[in-house]
């Protein structure tokens, strides 16, 4: 499953000195707490948000999803667990 990396966002945010209420008023939100709501996935970041988000960033909207792929636990014979990224 494809998935926002909000990390990635966050990361870059800081990297690049921004501030929330910079990155709120760059995305058009009123404050910087309306911006963190979105960065900590309390509100989802919207298709329209991600160009401005890019430019913003500085980097590709490719640069913000993520491939969540699950670990799967496989208990062997002894009963411990080894873990299988298959």
């Amino acid at each position: 499953m494809v998935q926002l990396d909000l990390d990635f966002i966050k990361k870059k945010r800081i990297k690049l000195g921004l501030s929330l209420q910079e990155m709120a008023n760059r995305m058009g939100f009123k404050n910087g707490s309306t911006y963190l709501k979105y960065e900590q996935g309390s509100y989802s970041f919207k298709a329209d948000h991600l160009p401005t988000l890019s430019l913003e960033l500085d980097c590709n909207i490719a640069d913000f999803f993520t491939q969540n792929v699950a670990k799967i636990e496989i208990i062997n014979r002894e009963g411990s667990v080894n873990n299988d990224p298959s």
